[in-house]
């Protein structure tokens, strides 16, 4: 049987605490930043938690 593999891309999207808590970059900070306020800019630089929906997928994207 072959050892299971890691998505790569997960693997870069997504980080994990030692808690086991799985953090993410926020979307919509890619492009299109002339026309958002700097306000909205700083809202999205930080970083939060994966969604309860999303935990299990990313989990097991990741081999966890």
């Amino acid at each position: 049987m072959p050892k299971q593999k890691s998505h790569t891309g997960m693997g870069k999207r997504v980080k994990v605490t030692a808690n086991g808590k799985l953090l993410r970059q926020q979307a919509g900070l890619r492009h299109k930043l002339e026309k958002k306020s700097s306000e909205v800019t700083r809202r999205l630089s930080g970083v939060t938690e994966v969604s309860t929906k999303d935990r299990r997928r990313v989990k097991r994207l990741l081999g966890r």
